[in-house]
């Protein structure tokens, strides 16, 4: 699926779901299935600033593409951190960098955060593009 099509499928699960208690509730179910980060990689330089919960991220290049690594120790963040790497884990850094991700808007992230997630939220989008924008001139 190219990163359109993973945007409008979770836009339609969470169109499935009636109110916010249940979306939060698919939230933090989806936030089970992120894979644990080794703990190697749980290192001070990468917790991406800007969140209130603490979140690592680790990047790497694989056969061309951004290959991205995540955990929190907050569950709820553990899911939105699962969406942004279900869209954009293994596509090129290219594509990493110019997606907007556009379902976050189409499913009321943005209104239904605090605002301290939702700074959250724009800070680990900005270090995936930021690494992105790496592994784009690594590539080179």
């Amino acid at each position: 699926m190219n990163i359109e099509e993973i945007q409008d499928e979770i836009i339609s699960d969470f169109e499935l779901l009636e109110d916010w208690s249940d979306k939060y509730a698919y939230i933090i179910e989806l936030g089970k299935k992120l894979q644990p980060l080794a703990e190697e990689f749980k290192t001070e330089d990468r917790i991406i600033k800007g969140c209130q919960s603490r979140v690592w991220l680790y990047s790497y290049l694989k056969d061309g593409k951004a290959q991205f690594e995540a955990d929190s120790d907050a569950i709820i963040v553990k899911g939105l951190v699962y969406l942004l790497l279900k869209v954009l884990h293994n596509q090129t850094p290219e594509t990493v960098i110019k997606t907007d991700l556009y379902f976050l808007e189409k499913i009321g992230m943005a209104q239904h955060l605090s605002p301290t997630r939702a700074n959250g939220l724009l800070a680990m989008v900005k270090q995936i593009k930021l690494y992105a924008i790496a592994l784009n001139l690594q590539k080179q």
